[in-house]
């Protein structure tokens, strides 16, 4: 089924960067089988590497690596880069997704800035012949905890804070050998699949252009990043309660 277009470094993903060789390495991902390979890198890049926004969509992955956040389109370009230098065959699959879905996480008064739909994309894994669709490792499990606790009344679906989910309390985020899931409700309209990232950005480009992507990149993400730290924080603080508790009892 696959070629190998499928396994390919690319500029975006550029997998032979040492920061990324060394990483492979010290996980021993290429000791495991094809499953635990991609269960160590899903669990890795969901949760290792938090949910943020970086300065553009189209970073390779080594500097997401570097900047250790990202949202869907660099957490998944870091995902592609990590699964193919384990010989785990994977391409990107391109969409957009409704802008009002991120309202939380990015504030009310910054939607504006962005189109009502913006680029989203999650990765395809090909995993014992099939292709499945791999979107949950978007939000670390402190984020999407803290928003749970948020909307803890909330009964099946959920549209906000970058989740978009049949079932807030229970979305589809383990890797158990099928696809998972995260913000898949929102999508918009369907780009299709492309071998690499470098390919659907050269026909698609990024969500911002001109002045309104360099204002997002040196000021708006960083209020941005700060609003989600925050909300990760209240699921962090309720964990350090608990272990306190813990330990007084």
């Amino acid at each position: 089924m696959s070629t190998p277009e499928y396994t390919r470094e690319t500029t975006i993903l550029d997998y032979r960067h040492p920061s990324i060789e060394e990483l492979v390495l010290s996980r021993g991902w290429r000791d495991l089988s094809d499953f635990d390979r991609i269960g160590g890198v899903y669990s890795f890049v969901r949760d290792e590497i938090a949910f943020g926004y970086n300065a553009d969509d189209a970073l390779n992955a080594s500097a997401v690596l570097r900047d250790g956040y990202g949202q869907c389109n660099t957490k998944g370009t870091l995902l592609m880069a990590l699964l193919r230098a384990v010989d785990i065959p994977c391409r990107f699959h391109g969409f957009t997704i409704e802008n009002d879905l991120q309202r939380g996480a990015i504030p009310g008064y910054m939607l504006p800035l962005g189109p009502p739909e913006i680029i989203h994309s999650w990765v395809e894994v090909e995993y014992r012949g099939r292709w499945l669709n791999i979107e949950g490792f978007i939000l670390d499990l402190p984020y999407l905890r803290a928003v749970q606790k948020r909307f803890a009344d909330t009964v099946g679906g959920f549209s906000g804070y970058a989740v978009a989910t049949k079932d807030l309390a229970n979305p589809p985020i383990e890797w158990r050998g099928e696809s998972t899931y995260i913000q898949s409700e929102g999508i918009a309209r369907d780009l299709g699949t492309y071998h690499s990232p470098d390919d659907f950005y050269a026909r698609h480009g990024s969500n911002l252009r001109g002045i309104k992507r360099f204002l997002y990149a040196v000021l708006f993400r960083h209020l941005v990043n700060a609003n989600v730290r925050r909300i990760r924080s209240e699921s962090q603080s309720d964990t350090a309660e608990s272990v306190g508790r813990t330990i007084a009892g």
